[in-house]
């Protein structure tokens, strides 16, 4: 049977915790979410059980954590990865969907979808050669299948199970703190690091994930998510409806392997201006080289935030469920995926469903793509003694 921590956030004196899972009869305390069991409640001690999630597929056991927010936000939380599975926010008549793209199973994050809400380290998008230098040496990270090792090499932050520190309190929010130590010369990178996420689900529907980290050795670190939304739900068709906003005047241009040339694009009279709000799909046909490297909409956007205070940088909207989502970060800026790459049919997501091409829209809030080898972005080296510390949140509502 699988099973899941529950953490309800209802009532901050104490913690709430309950087993779930099929077979589990109902109860007068079961929520139902999109025609499904939410879970059983019930008054717990403070404390966190680990329950079962399946084997990730090295063989490792992973754990399921669901945290149930005060107003409605209901999140499902793995330590494979550090990553949300499931995020059901509520629509303009209060009725919840899950809104991120995912597995049902812990195997799958590696099979399926391996980045799908993970926390992706060292080093989040693109490295030129997979090569970058620290004081005249060259370190090498694993390639994938083009010109640049990415999102932490084949075996980055989001292929490891990662220690929960604990449940956390605070009066308008409940979270799950996870711990990863990274040896020195995993994938290449010099030096320990040893990372910290915090996912919180506050009291008025936000998603907050805080980034901390630290090394022994001069390392870079760019630490994001890679959540995918759609706020109509995952697996409900595509995301070209849905009204984007981005607070941006550039982008970095790549080159045809969509690695940054070291230019800003002003976004001004190009399909990359969302200044105002416009319709993803509403300009994906434009004959401009940027769309064609990409295959529609797999860019960094220059955010306008200012020097590492929480800015807002996106805000998206679905107009037949009225739900909305503002993007706010510490980064300088933040890769725009809409899922323009998919295996013929889709790519299975829970409950037997598939998302198909633009089937959903990924915001990763980062340094920019290829940092350790660009002088002229905001650096990313860390060095011992120093922190590394990022904030994001994805605050949700209905419209």
């Amino acid at each position: 049977m699988k099973r899941v921590l529950f953490v309800c956030a209802a009532a901050f004196g104490s913690a709430a915790f309950a087993a779930v899972g099929a077979g589990v009869q109902s109860a007068p305390s079961v929520r139902h979410v999109a025609g499904s069991k939410v879970g059983l409640v019930k008054r717990m001690a403070p404390g966190v059980v680990t329950l079962p999630f399946g084997k990730t597929a090295a063989g490792e056991q992973a754990h399921l954590y669901r945290i149930l927010g005060a107003g409605g936000l209901v999140a499902d939380f793995t330590d494979f990865g550090a990553r949300v599975v499931r995020l059901y926010a509520p629509d303009r008549h209060g009725n919840l969907a899950d809104v991120v793209t995912g597995c049902d199973e812990a195997a799958q994050f590696t099979t399926v979808d391996r980045v799908a809400g993970a926390t992706i380290g060292r080093v989040a998008n693109r490295i030129r050669d997979g090569k970058f230098a620290i004081d005249g040496k060259t370190y090498e990270i694993p390639r994938g299948a083009g010109p640049f090792a990415c999102h932490g090499g084949p075996q980055g932050f989001d292929q490891k199970i990662w220690k929960l520190v604990a449940a956390v309190r605070r009066p308008d929010a409940t979270g799950l703190k996870f711990e990863y130590a990274s040896p020195d010369g995993e994938m290449g990178f010099p030096g320990r690091c040893t990372a910290t996420v915090t996912h919180w689900i506050t009291a008025d529907n936000a998603w907050r994930i805080e980034y901390e980290a630290r090394v022994d050795k001069k390392c870079p670190v760019n630490l994001t998510n890679h959540a995918y939304f759609n706020l109509k739900g995952a697996g409900e068709g595509t995301v070209l409806d849905h009204e984007l906003q981005i607070f941006a005047d550039q982008i970095t241009e790549t080159d045809a392997n969509q690695l940054p040339t070291g230019k800003f694009l002003d976004v001004k009279d190009t399909p990359f201006d969302f200044r105002e709000p416009h319709k993803i799909g509403e300009r994906l046909d434009s004959p401009h080289e940027q769309l064609a490297f990409g295959h529609g909409y797999d860019h960094n956007w220059v955010l306008r935030g200012d020097g590492g205070k929480l800015a807002l940088a996106a805000r998206l909207a679905e107009p037949t469920t009225g739900r909305a989502l503002e993007v706010w970060t510490t980064e300088p800026g933040m890769q725009t995926y809409a899922c323009n790459k998919m295996p013929e049919g889709g790519r299975p997501t829970k409950g037997g469903k598939r998302v198909c091409v633009h089937g959903a829209v990924a915001f990763e809030t980062q340094h920019h793509p290829d940092s350790p080898n660009r002088p002229e972005f905001p650096g990313v080296v860390l060095n011992p003694g120093d922190e590394f510390r990022s904030t994001t949140e994805y605050r949700f509502r209905a419209q």
